[in-house]
């Protein structure tokens, strides 16, 4: 029998729960694989009336799937009161993320979809990591410069070369070494976990209309178009930079199958401009699956049913097919 996936709750006090539920509701509609949650039960039934089955481990989700919400109980939530999160509901999300981070390591689940946390109410019980990709990486035994985050949505996938920095740093954290190896990393993970075994790769130029030929900027002539020439001489198709204001409109996007963007809100603002409700984030450069729904724990609508599910839907199906790609090539 396939080992079903496993979901971190996140935040008991964040969407999460409702939107995992809201998931396991359409399961059937949306054609997604057994998974259950980790986390504590109590946060899912303060928001939603369904069914739920606690577990004790994840070989009994798969026979419960179809008739209740499966969920491997980490007591630890405190009072939970849907939009007003605490230190016990961040100690709560920790050892859920911990527990099926674990069981993916372990083969027990087969990939790792992760719910939305709180960093402030992490940070209040020591949690030392920039977020859970970098946690993740560790667990895995890879260093977090290692593990690439890339935005998916229908059409469009994007990287970020650099993360949650402050824009004004970006530019003297640009390096060929670095553009180079997030070009590798995303190569190798649309091919591992997309099945695009010969990825086409843009590049975002750095400045606007990607420098105008160094007269108002050399970061495309001095690090980005280095770069692109390495991963050419490796045999990756990559091309670029381009002006950014001209990557993302349709016929564009036609064009690659990923595209890295120098800065964090040069990839995830056309993203979620695009996908706001389905854009997913998959984490390239681990030996596990690992996804996660776009988007926060929106306290402020939590317990109020007006969470929307589709970015969860399309986590939960990415990592079962990123699971069925990756298993099949180690076959």
């Amino acid at each position: 029998m396939v080992a079903p996936l496993a979901i971190s709750m996140g935040d008991p006090a964040g969407i999460g729960p409702e939107v995992i539920a809201k998931a396991w509701s359409r399961r059937s509609e949306a054609g997604l694989p057994p998974f259950f949650a980790t986390g504590d039960a109590r946060a899912i039934a303060a928001v939603w009336d369904g069914p739920i089955t606690t577990i004790a481990h994840p070989d009994a989700a798969n026979g419960v799937f179809e008739t209740a919400l499966p969920v491997l109980t980490v007591e630890d939530g405190g009072e939970i009161v849907p939009g007003s999160p605490d230190v016990e509901g961040a100690r709560c999300a920790l050892r859920a993320l911990e527990l099926a981070a674990g069981l993916v390591r372990s083969g027990a689940a087969r990939a790792l979809v992760t719910g939305p946390v709180s960093k402030s109410q992490l940070y209040q019980i020591g949690f030392n990591y920039p977020g859970q990709t970098e946690f993740v990486a560790e667990r895995c035994g890879i260093a977090g410069e290692n593990a690439v985050m890339m935005l998916a949505g229908p059409d469009l996938r994007v990287v970020p070369i650099t993360t949650h920095v402050p824009l004004a740093a970006v530019s003297g954290l640009l390096s060929i070494e670095l553009i180079v190896a997030k070009g590798r990393a995303t190569a190798r993970g649309l091919a591992r976990n997309f099945g695009i075994l010969n990825p086409r790769i843009a590049f975002a130029g750095f400045n606007p209309h990607a420098g105008e030929s160094g007269a108002i900027g050399r970061e495309e002539i001095e690090l980005i178009a280095p770069a692109v020439a390495v991963l050419r001489g490796d045999g990756i198709d990559a091309i670029g930079p381009f002006a950014a204001d001209t990557l993302f409109h349709p016929r564009a996007r036609a064009g690659y199958d990923a595209v890295l963007c120098c800065y964090h809100d040069q990839a995830l603002v056309p993203i979620k401009t695009l996908y706001f409700d389905e854009g997913v984030n998959i984490t390239l450069g681990l030996p596990i699956v690992r996804t996660s729904p776009d988007h926060g724990t929106a306290f402020d609508i939590a317990g109020k049913d007006r969470a929307e599910p589709g970015a969860t839907i399309a986590a939960i199906r990415l990592a079962g097919e990123a699971a069925d790609r990756r298993a099949a090539a180690d076959a």
